[in-house]
């Protein structure tokens, strides 16, 4: 009853924020609405009754502010939307794209108190020098610049053990007070409205809500946790040590615990500039293909994504290098997962569409009574409107739509597991979009899939997998043999146990009959005594 109170009143309070910024204008937007939302649009004004209205301010800004002051779980979501030009507008995107890193920041005393805490000694000791200003505040944790003094190998002809101190830059991610409880308050409310609408809208349960809920908690723990990052940032750093045209900052794990990360500070360009960007002489074009090729190369190649690929997590080097930051959110898949992903890409790049509806099948996400002809005629209408078509021509909003009619139509339940790669798809779509608003995200993800599809799809990779499977086998053979002696030893013992019962029971079985024969003789004699013992009297 009080869970049920407590997210009464959250709803009470968000109702009343949009309704205090008058953030609710997106609704006036769709022609059709279901009643109870109309409903709601007319009587939600009476929440800002006695509220400051602020009329002057454009649709985009008054949506931001009121994200801003519902707390990190609805700047997120803003966040996510100030990616999408082609669904919300350029205004709006830059309203939207002030919940990057351009939030209140808390103080530095907090900040201080924090790092102090978690390292477990004084901010002098950590640093040579800390900037008590942050360069960056976003929903989670603000960045300061700082550097440390290190000592490093300088050997001479005189000293080959020499060394050196150095002073070097780095940039210090400190989590936000309480940032942790107003998460967990929004998980609870999301929670319960997902549970409320399994129960009483049935056709919303093939949308597994509680289900998209849990994968958004346990992205959040992980969030919550700077060492996670700090490992996240470390193991995607491997993956892409060889490429020239990718890069990751370097962690400093001795300035790293769970509220406090310290890394390599990036010296280049947010992605976000794009006018800076062309100032500087980079290929705008290329850029927007370059973070196609990186993010794929995250999903096919290592099955490990930086899920949160916003312009705020993006620079670019001097020398044209793309560097990420911000590994909170991170997303794997299995190799399976990803088979499936890069066929059915291709099978749509290639518009072999009946293909593309086997592969649905094949993986169990479409129902088998449903027909593979009608779902491949549905892949085709999805799919012909866009290939060919840069982004700037193709409707989002009424592809999302069709999207969806069609998963309802063919019984087809969201997956989970693929939520955050749908995400992340959306939002590097939008990015390179931003720098080259001609680009086709099909087409220029083309050459990436087609490459990773030889290298793990072609025969030589069929015959891989074959000697892989083959060694793996004969690993366990081994392994097998000695579960079999086992099973044969425990099988030998147990008939010994029971021909050891069986005996067991004939004796026992043969004494009772000798037992049965004494006294059967003795009730014979006696009877035959008595009988003479009568006739003499």
């Amino acid at each position: 009853m009080i869970r049920i109170f407590n997210n009464f009143l959250r709803l009470l309070f968000i109702a009343r924020t949009l309704a205090r910024h008058d953030a609710l204008f997106f609704l006036d937007n769709f022609e059709r609405l279901p009643f109870y939302v109309v409903l709601l649009r007319k009587i939600m004004p009476v929440f800002a009754l006695g509220a400051t209205r602020s009329k002057d301010l454009r649709d985009g800004e008054r949506l931001a502010n009121a994200l801003r002051e519902l707390g990190p779980s609805f700047i997120k979501l803003g966040q996510a939307l100030s990616v999408r030009a082609d669904l919300i507008g350029e205004e709006m995107v830059l309203d939207l794209g002030n919940l990057r890193d351009r939030l209140p920041p808390f103080p530095f005393e907090k900040a201080r108190e924090t790092v102090e805490y978690e390292l477990e000694a004084p901010l002098e000791e950590l640093f040579a020098d800390f900037n008590p200003e942050p360069v960056a505040a976003a929903s989670i944790a603000q960045v300061h610049f700082a550097t440390v003094r290190e000592t490093v190998p300088a050997p001479t002809e005189a000293d080959p053990g020499a060394t050196e101190e150095i002073l070097r830059e780095v940039a210090v991610k400190i989590l936000r007070p309480g940032v942790e409880s107003a998460f967990e308050s929004d998980l609870q409310l999301f929670f319960w409205l997902a549970e409320l609408a399994e129960r009483y809208q049935p056709h919303f349960r093939r949308l597994r809500l509680t289900k998209i809920v849990e994968t958004m908690a346990d992205s959040v723990e992980l969030e919550m946790d700077l060492r996670m990052e700090a490992s996240a940032a470390s193991e995607m750093a491997e993956n892409f040590a060889d490429d020239p045209e990718f890069d990751v900052p370097e962690i400093d794990w001795q300035r790293t615990a769970r509220r406090v990360m310290t890394q390599s500070r990036i010296d280049g360009i947010s992605i976000s500039k794009k006018e800076e960007l062309a100032a500087a002489g980079h290929d705008l074009k290329a850029l927007g293909d370059n973070v196609i090729r990186v993010f794929l190369h995250q999903v096919l190649r290592d099955g490990f994504f930086h899920a949160d690929m916003h312009h705020g997590n993006l620079f670019v080097t001097a020398d044209g290098r793309l560097v990420a930051v911000d590994f909170g959110i991170m997303g794997r898949m299995s190799r399976e997962t990803r088979l499936f992903m890069a066929e059915m890409l291709h099978a749509f790049l290639t518009r072999d569409y009946k293909r593309a509806a086997e592969i649905h099948f094949e993986a169990g996400y479409v129902p088998r009574h449903k027909s593979l002809d009608s779902f491949a005629q549905a892949c085709r209408s999805i799919g012909e409107p866009i290939l060919g078509r840069p982004v700037s021509e193709i409707s989002i909003a009424r592809l999302l739509v069709q999207l969806f009619q069609i998963t309802e139509t063919f019984e087809m339940e969201t997956q989970p597991q693929l939520l955050l790669l749908q995400k992340t798809m959306v939002t590097a779509e939008g990015v390179a979009q931003s720098l080259n608003a001609e680009i086709n995200f099909w087409e220029a993800a083309e050459p990436t899939v087609a490459h990773w599809m030889r290298e793990n799809m072609g025969i030589e990779a069929q015959a891989a997998d074959v000697v892989k499977d083959g060694i793996a086998l004969l690993r366990k053979i081994p392994a097998i043999v000695t579960r079999a002696d086992d099973l044969l030893s425990e099988m030998e013992a147990r008939e010994k146990a029971r021909t050891e019962l069986m005996d067991m029971e004939e004796s026992v079985a043969q004494k009772r009959r000798i037992r049965g024969g004494y006294l059967l003789g003795g009730a014979v004699l006696g009877a035959l005594a008595a009988y003479l013992a009568v006739l003499a009297t």
